[in-house]
């Protein structure tokens, strides 16, 4: 993989991680979720007059993506609610690339090199030794990790795909976050009541706009530089997320480190230069 691409979905983890922890730290993760995606959606409006329109073949999987990540955001507030941030992230982000790496064969036809493979495969055991690290956790949270560890890998290959024959994979993802919070928002309506949605919205706009502007300038990067390189390879390097995670966990919410964070520390960076390697 390129050094350019490297760094640059490196940035895109970086990102994550930051609007992540701005849901974790929110006092209503539901609508925090759907704050930070209409804000993604906010920021990518100003520039979609500037950029061509995806091809018509692209539509479908940005319909597709969209009720996909309208999932993700649900399932990521239930399971930051149900369990401990130390074990909910880690299954997530490092269960997704693990079942990537093992269909992208049959599903996208890419075959990777062993060093590839092995770069994939370590990241992902580097980001699953942090559940090892977990004081709480419950059944429920576990279960709700692994099914959007399930949305996770699908809706990166609807998107890596999707990005490969729009034409431009800017264009793509701008268009893509277009929908996603308009669900999000129809749905916290009907459950909560329209006031307390906007009263919330009134109250934490400024949390959506930041973190939206970094998830979507996050996930585009990853699309563009899946156009770049093997769809499984940079979903695993984009997982390199939680160890600005973890960083954020302690200089920002003052939580202590154990042995097992410095270990996967270790292992994902290890992980990192065998896909430079490869």
């Amino acid at each position: 993989m390129p050094l350019d691409v490297i760094l640059l979905v490196l940035f895109g983890a970086l990102l994550h991680a930051t609007w992540n922890a701005i849901i974790k730290a929110g006092s209503d993760k539901s609508l925090d979720a759907a704050l930070i995606s209409a804000g993604g959606a906010v920021s990518a409006l100003p520039f979609l007059p500037f950029l061509p329109l995806p091809h018509a073949s692209a539509w479908p999987f940005i319909g597709a993506s969209a009720i996909l990540q309208f999932a993700y955001f649900q399932l990521v507030a239930a399971a930051y609610r149900a369990g401990d941030i130390g074990l909910v992230y880690p299954l997530m982000r490092g269960c997704a690339p693990l079942l990537i790496a093992a269909t992208s064969g049959f599903i996208l036809k890419e075959n990777l090199s062993g060093g590839a493979l092995a770069g994939t495969m370590t990241i992902s055991a580097g980001v699953l030794t942090l559940a090892l690290e977990a004081r709480r956790g419950s059944s429920r949270a576990v279960i709700l990790s692994l099914a959007n560890a399930c949305v996770i890998a699908s809706y990166t290959y609807v998107d890596g795909i999707g990005a490969r024959i729009s034409g431009n994979a800017v264009s793509y993802t701008l268009w893509m976050s277009l929908l996603p919070p308009l669900l999000l928002f129809s749905w916290a309506a009907s459950q909560r009541g329209a006031f307390a949605v906007v009263r919330h919205v009134r109250r934490n706009w400024w949390r959506g706009l930041i973190g939206g502007a970094g998830s979507i300038a996050s996930y585009g990067l990853a699309l563009w530089a899946m156009t770049k390189a093997p769809v499984a390879t940079v979903a695993a390097l984009r997982e390199t997320a939680i160890l600005f995670a973890l960083v954020i966990s302690i200089t920002v919410f003052k939580e202590k480190a154990s042995i097992w964070r410095y270990v996967a520390g270790v292992v994902i960076a290890i992980g990192g230069l065998l896909l430079k390697l490869a």
